[in-house]
């Protein structure tokens, strides 16, 4: 190369000034790798400029050369330190849920819930603290890990051929993840602790299982390149998300302790028409219909302040929910869901509803399912076998809506753990002008947005 192409540039800093010398066919990815050196850096987190004012920034490319961007020999680089992008600020943890209205039927709308800090995923816990996850965990789940879930089965009288103290194939236990006893006694999803023993089963006794939170976001610290927008590597950048169907539940069933909770809560609609939203207050116990089940038994529905009319709800700020919290630990009592209403009247005088939920038209729109998500993130789920004590949420959604007989009626739901990943990562959003859809968000400078896959099944 000639002593004709070669420049030599002012880097000015807080710390002073360094002189760099470079060529003109040079990427501006190389001039950052130069100023790097110079300036003795062991991180890329700092950008450069062609102003003294921090304006006309210089983005590190590979294909950009020095002479495109107009740099001559002795011009003068301004440099500022710039931080990182974050995983864990407790601003990016706060999300508020606007708007949930529905299109063809009345549902929750400009709903504005602060969320609480919730554990990171990406810290482990100490030694201790692993051994105190193991009292913090809900009573039902220990109860649940002393079991072995096995599901007994009568000797059959056409295919054993041994006596009542024998055991084979047609008569043996089986496992409580064992899909033809599932498919034959209609249960879509096995349990949770179903699915922990399914992992822990075999010959490595799950030796080599860890329950991982879904991640959306740029893993913070990577040195190998400027921070995002101006820079990426598979080393940070999370992975690709395909949407599946998730094998297992948290909870397999909500009990109400009686009708008069449901009676209560239904008579503000029935007296003024308005939609109604409530918080469960229970505890969970085990559900003997499902091998390893949970079952959420709802003692008492509270119901925060709200502004609500035919077709939204919008939540107000409640200052008394800390006391009901604690009201509810001292009755032996916590939050174990939400319910709302999404009733139409049809015939007064039959006392029947419309019926707007179904298969043709949506069973919860998508802002419906961003709450979800979010109060599932705001009430996780203990877990000994996660790296930082939570995993998943038994945290339930329940609304109440009209049948196909027109007769008001109850569903319960929960949101998968990549929905709840998602909402917490500020990834998904709502649409306009279709409730049963939802929208990823773009990628911008201020966010970087996994590519979402789904599958598109035979209907």
């Amino acid at each position: 190369m000639s002593k004709a192409n070669k420049i030599v540039l002012r880097i000015q800093s807080a710390d002073g000034t360094k002189r760099i010398e470079t060529e003109q066919t040079v990427p501006t990815k190389g001039l950052y790798e130069l100023v790097k050196a110079a300036c003795g850096f062991d991180h890329y987190d700092f950008a450069l400029y062609r102003e003294r004012n921090y304006t006309k920034e210089i983005v590190s490319s590979g294909s950009q050369e020095v002479k495109d961007i107009g740099l001559k020999h002795g011009d003068i680089v301004y440099l500022r330190l710039v931080e990182g992008p974050s995983t864990s600020k407790a601003a990016e943890r706060s999300a508020s849920v606007n708007s949930l209205a529905s299109s063809h039927s009345s549902s929750l709308s400009s709903a504005t819930l602060s969320r609480e800090a919730t554990p990171s995923t990406s810290s482990k816990p100490s030694t201790s603290a692993a051994a105190e996850l193991a009292i913090l965990e809900d009573a039902v789940d220990l109860e649940l890990y002393k079991q072995d879930g096995r599901i007994k089965r009568n000797r059959d009288a056409k295919l054993c051929r041994h006596n009542s103290n024998g055991c084979c194939v047609h008569c043996s236990p089986l496992e409580p993840w064992d899909e033809n006893y599932l498919k034959e006694q209609k249960i879509k999803h096995f349990s949770f602790h179903s699915y922990l023993k399914k992992l822990t089963s075999g010959a490595a006794r799950g030796k080599f299982v860890a329950l991982e939170d879904l991640n959306c976001k740029i893993k913070s610290g990577c040195r190998d390149h400027p921070p995002w927008p101006k820079g990426i590597c598979s080393k940070c950048q999370p992975s690709a998300i395909t949407l599946n169907r998730q094998p297992y539940r948290h909870v397999d069933n909500v009990m109400f302790e009686n009708t008069g909770i449901v009676e209560r809560f239904l008579n503000y609609w029935r007296t003024s028409g308005h939609q109604r939203i409530g918080f469960l207050f229970g505890k969970y116990e085990l559900h003997p219909d499902v091998p390893l089940g949970i079952r959420a038994r709802v003692a008492a529905i509270y119901e925060p302040p709200q502004e609500s009319n035919r077709d939204s709800i919008r939540l107000l700020d409640d200052p008394h929910d800390a006391d009901v919290d604690e009201l509810a630990r001292l009755l032996g009592l916590q939050r174990v869901g939400w319910i709302f209403t999404d009733l139409l009247s049809e015939n007064l005088a039959s006392g029947t509803v419309k019926h707007v939920r179904n298969i043709k038209t949506h069973f919860l729109t998508a802002q419906e399912c961003i709450l979800a998500g979010h109060l599932q993130n705001k009430y996780p789920n203990r877990c000994k076998d996660s790296s930082n004590g939570y995993f998943g949420s038994k945290f339930v959604t329940v609304c109440v809506t009209g049948d196909e007989k027109k007769q008001v009626h109850m569903e319960g739901y929960a949101v998968s753990a990549q929905c709840m990943a998602l909402v917490r990562d500020n990834c998904l959003i709502p649409t306009k002008d279709a409730p049963e859809l939802g929208y990823i968000r773009e990628s911008s400078d201020k966010q970087y947005v996994p590519d979402v896959y789904y599958k598109v099944g035979e209907i």
